[in-house]
Order: C-alpha cells, then structure tokens, then sequence
C-alpha cells in the first residue's frame, strides 16, 4: 500500500474552525496494491467536512446503511457529524486523494460551487488537474512554508471550480441510455487502458457510430475518449514512479506504450518533466 499523508501542526484530531470562512486541515492519499482490505468507520462522523477523490479503481461506501460503489472519476463528500463508513480493497486497485477542512462559510461555498447539501457522490471526471492539486496541497501542508494556509484554501477551491465547470459542461438533460453506455465506456477504458484500444470498433461494438459516440463521450465526461485513456495511462505512469522501482521502460510498457521514447515525450507534454524527472522530484519530499 502507498500512503502520503499530510496534518496541520501534525495532530491527528479533528477540529472545527471558526475563525475563517475556509481553512484546511488535512489531507492525503491511499493507493491499494496487495493489501486486502482498508476499512474506515466513524459512526459519529468527524467535526470537519471530507471530500474524497477517486481517481482510479474502486471505493466502497455506505450512505444511510445502504452500499454504493464509487468508480474513478468521482467525488465523495462527507459533511461535520454524518456517518462516515467506506471500504478500499486490494483487488479493485483503488487511488483515493483526500482532503479534510472546516470553516465559517463551508455551506454557502460549496453552495456556490454548486454542490447541493444533500449531495454524497459527484461525477468529476477523471483528470490528472485532480491528482496534481490533491498532490501540490500534500506537499504545502507537509512543507509549511510561508503562507501555506492561504494557499491551501486557494487550491481547495480550486477543486471546487473545476467541479463546477465538469458540471456546467455536461448535457441539461442527458437520458438513461447515453449515461450507462457512457459509464460503461468508461469503465471499459479503465479496464484495458493498457491495451490497444480502437475506439472505432468499441463504438461499432455498443451498436454506435464512432463520431456520435466520440461527440457523446466528451459531452459526458469533458475529454475524447483518447483524451481520457492516456489521462488514465498517465496517472498509472505516475503511481508507478512514485510508489515502485520499475525503470521508465517497463513503466511506459506496464501503462501500454511499446516504445520508451514515445512514452517519455507524452509523459513530459502532459506533466511539464520527463519520468526520471518526475521521480527524482516526488522523492524529494
């Protein structure tokens, strides 16, 4: 299992602030590898707000006693004193960024935002924009450095707003039908990510021409169907650097590229450093 966790002034207890409108307590991230099993059970709830990421495999979670389970590309928000009860396991793979935090004004912000009160799960997408702020916010809280606090909130909301606009972007009235074929695509895609995906045969396979299926696609989740997979294969590239000794060609080979070179480049144009770059730099901290 990888963990990377971060506590303002490293206590474990939870907290309610009064002081700012918004203000973060803590945050971290969960990766299942062989691990069985990583049960979470707080029947009263925490005195803070959660908002759960996951970003690849699957979380277990329980709402009013009844199981729901959250695929990647999805949020999770728990709200001060509710219940709090969700299961990781090793055989679903699952990727989790979390982060806890309090306020004055936590409601009428995630309000604003557009998260409705009696919201637990969000369709977010799946995007590597998530895990780099979930990761930068790990980073700040485990650095300090000078105006940490204030950027934390900064990069909280920053989440917020891309939740708003993944929401504004999708369909007014999108029909049964488009969601579960576009859920089940991209179920799909996360499934066999590292494998040649022709996206005309997939198409061809749901009984769907590939342009109306690449339009609806990006309509439901805000990136091609291309665009998703190697958001997908570059998260794992990720993982792997962060959290194996794997070298960069068996890396890019595990996440389905042949050619090391090719892999490294695309690497690089999404993540702004080649992988050794990138390793070397999340080793740092």
């Amino acid at each position: 299992m990888y963990m990377n966790v971060a506590y303002w002034h490293n206590t474990l207890i939870d907290f309610k602030d009064k002081k700012h409108p918004l203000f973060v307590g803590s945050c971290g991230t969960y990766h299942l590898f062989t691990r069985p099993k990583l049960p979470t059970h707080r029947p009263r709830g925490r005195l803070d707000f959660q908002l759960l990421y996951v970003a690849s495999g699957k979380a277990h979670f329980y709402f009013n006693g009844t199981e729901e389970i959250v695929t990647a590309g999805h949020m999770v928000i728990y709200r001060p004193k509710e219940e709090q009860r969700y299961y990781y396991y090793g055989v679903d793979q699952p990727e989790v960024y979390w982060v806890h935090f309090t306020g004055n004004n936590v409601k009428n912000i995630l309000r604003q935002y557009g998260i409705a009160d009696s919201s637990h799960v969000i369709y977010t997408g799946t995007s590597l924009e998530y895990k780099r702020i979930f990761t930068q916010m790990i980073q700040e809280l485990q650095m300090c450095k000078e105006n940490y606090e204030e950027l934390l909130v900064l990069l909280l909301r920053q989440i917020f707003i891309l939740i708003r606009r993944h929401s504004a972007s999708r369909p007014k009235a999108i029909n049964s039908y488009l969601e579960n074929e576009m859920e089940r695509a991209a179920k799909h895609f996360h499934e066999h990510y590292n494998t040649a995906i022709s996206i005309e045969d997939y198409a061809a396979s749901r009984g769907m021409s590939a342009s109306w299926f690449i339009r609806s696609f990006k309509e439901f989740t805000g990136s091609t169907p291309m665009q998703y997979i190697l958001a997908i294969r570059m998260m794992n590239a990720q993982n792997l650097l962060e959290t194996t000794e794997y070298n960069v060609t068996e890396i890019g080979n595990i996440v389905g590229y042949d050619n090391p070179l090719y892999f490294s480049r695309l690497f690089k144009k999404q993540n702004g450093v080649s992988p050794s770059e990138f390793r070397k730099k999340m080793r740092c901290f």
